[in-house]
Formats: C-alpha cells, structure tokens, sequence
C-alpha cells in the first residue's frame, strides 16, 4: 500500500472537491438585526456537546453577513428539509431578498427560524475561534424544537456542490 501524497492535492480547487465527497447537513442561521431579517446558509453544523448543551458553525472570514448576524442577542439554527433547495440558494442570494416568501418565527429575543424545518434552536454565541480561513462558532442552545421524521421529512443534504436527499 502507499502513502497518500500531499503537496500537488492541497491546492484550493482540489481541497473543495474533497471536502465536498462528504455529505452534510445544512442550516439557517438568522436573527432579528436593527429591525431586519438576516441570516445565511451554512453546511459546517455538527453537535459538540450535551452538558453544556452547545453546536457549532463554520463561517469563512469573508462573509458579509456574520457580522451583523454576530452583533443579535441570539440567533436561530433551522435544519432545512429536503423541499429547502431553493430557500437555501436564496439565503445565499442578495441580501434583502433572502427571507421574500419563507415563513419564519421570530422570538421575543430576535432568533429567527424557519416554520418547515426539520429541527430549530434558539442559541446565543458561546465563543469563536478562529481557524484559517474560517471562524468556528460555538453556540449555547437555549431552546429545541424537533417534530417526528415523517411529518417533516428529511433533512437537505449537500454533496460535492449540489443538494440532496437521504435514502434511509
């Protein structure tokens, strides 16, 4: 068997194509800012703990939105459904366009979730860390909501750049 070489596959376009064989999840962040919906589509969410009960993001650094979504008191994590396709797109689009059309719930506290999504957290920032290119954020989770798989179907799933289902 031989090594895995590495200097020649390290280059960004070979990187993305890589980290894009492993499927993920995606979720909306949003919060209420200044009166304005904003939020972003993220596929680096993972559980990091039970006691606290924290998850976390990955945000790139160059990201025009986080900060002004870091600036909320709390935020809302929604695991988009497999029918999230094209919300999903949209959270990526122009700005005051993100949210056009989507049901969401604002709280008294400013997190913003989606209605339809598999699961919603209510959470507040717990601490960055800075990785690369990326902020790693941790999130305290205040409040959980999840429904029975069947009525909400699945989650989206994104994989090598295109948008998925689950085959259970």
């Amino acid at each position: 068997m031989t090594g895995i070489t590495t200097n020649q596959d390290l280059d960004p376009t070979r990187l993305r194509a890589a980290f894009g064989s492993f499927p993920s999840g995606v979720v909306a962040v949003a919060a209420e800012v200044d009166g304005d919906l904003v939020g972003l589509a993220a596929s680096s969410f993972t559980s990091v703990s039970l006691d606290p009960p924290l998850v976390s993001v990955s945000l790139a650094n160059s990201s025009k939105t986080w900060p002004d979504l870091r600036r909320a008191g709390r935020l809302g994590l929604t695991v988009l459904a497999e029918h999230h396709g094209e919300v999903c797109r949209q959270l990526a689009g122009p700005v005051d366009q993100r949210f056009d059309g989507v049901p969401v719930t604002v709280t008294d506290a400013g997190a913003v979730t989606l209605d339809e999504g598999v699961a919603r957290f209510d959470c507040s920032i717990y601490r960055e860390v800075e990785a690369g290119d990326h902020t790693i954020v941790l999130l305290l989770l205040h409040a959980v909501e999840h429904g029975v798989d069947s009525d909400l179907g699945s989650p989206l799933v994104f994989h090598r750049s295109a948008f998925g289902r689950m085959a259970v």
